[in-house]
């Protein structure tokens, strides 16, 4: 260790080029340094290697067996270093081994992932890719500590310190099952406050939530009967009664089993927004998957 703190990379670059020249002259010309410079190093390196490395020869100069030893190690050494500050090579989808892991709410899974997952397999088809549970209060943990590449997470309230984009602004609908009684026209907000509705709650087991919280500004109050942590369990309850939903128009797009109407109730939307950190942020593997997600959403 002693002698490692003495060395620098000059003087290792100048020991590699004397070890294949064998002549301070032509390895000078070598390094585009003066032949004194190169005699300098030269000692310098006898000193801290406690050996002669080049001997004089008939034929310039010829390695001691110690120099022989170092030849081979200090060649790969020096190949090392040099991939390991060498430029980042271009990204190649389809050639590339990588997994990939991101932390998504089921609602992430519906809108995000699974319309980006189709091309995501033929573009990259030897990658894979892990969806890890979104818990807000760990995403800046594990992002910081290499644990997911990705998260997606409403712009309010995202974790701070972290990269973000923007994917889209969401905004909420009523939904019911196809031909519900009730869902025939757009309620009023008198008969959208009678409905019995569901509510989806992450946190599990609220009954208040960003409609309630519109209602109670003018007044009024619905009645939430049902309170569950999934989106996708809410449709099969849709599916099998008369439970009503405020619901992101995402997740309803194209979903003929269902009612969609527009609320009476003026319900502030949000945008989703894709974290990641500044560790990977200039990684061109996870540049290219960053462009891939947002161009498919």
């Amino acid at each position: 260790m002693n002698n490692l703190r003495r060395l620098d990379l000059n003087l290792l670059v100048t020991l590699d080029v004397l070890l294949s020249e064998h002549n301070v002259t032509r390895a000078a010309e070598r390094l585009n340094l003066a032949q004194p410079s190169v005699s300098v190093h030269l000692a310098k390196l006898r000193d801290i290697f406690g050996d002669p490395l080049l001997l004089p020869g008939p034929r310039g100069m010829r390695p001691t067996a110690r120099a022989d030893e170092l030849r081979e190690p200090l060649r790969q050494a020096l190949e090392a270093l040099e991939r390991a500050v060498s430029p980042a090579s271009p990204f190649d989808p389809a050639e590339a081994r990588h997994t990939w892991c991101v932390a998504a709410s089921d609602y992430s899974e519906s809108t995000i992932l699974l319309p980006a997952l189709s091309g995501l397999r033929s573009a990259a088809p030897g990658t894979r890719l892990a969806v890890l549970e979104t818990v807000p209060s760990r995403i800046a943990r594990q992002a910081e500590q290499g644990e997911i590449d990705l998260a997606f997470h409403t712009t309010e309230g995202a974790p701070s310190g972290l990269h973000r984009r923007a994917l889209f602004t969401e905004r909420y609908v009523l939904v019911g099952r196809a031909g519900h009684p009730r869902l025939k026209k757009r309620p009023t907000l008198s008969q959208f406050c009678e409905l019995e509705h569901v509510i989806v709650s992450p946190d599990g087991g609220g009954f208040y939530g960003v409609t309630d919280k519109a209602l109670a500004g003018a007044g009024l109050a619905r009645r939430v009967v049902l309170s569950v942590p999934h989106f996708l369990f809410v449709m099969s309850v849709l599916a099998r009664t008369d439970l009503v939903v405020m619901l992101p128009s995402r997740l309803v797009r194209d979903t003929s089993a269902l009612q969609v109407v527009e609320p009476p109730a003026d319900v502030p939307g949000f945008e989703m927004a894709m974290l990641w950190h500044e560790r990977s942020h200039r990684d061109p593997a996870h540049q290219w998957l960053r462009e891939y997600i947002a161009d498919s959403v």
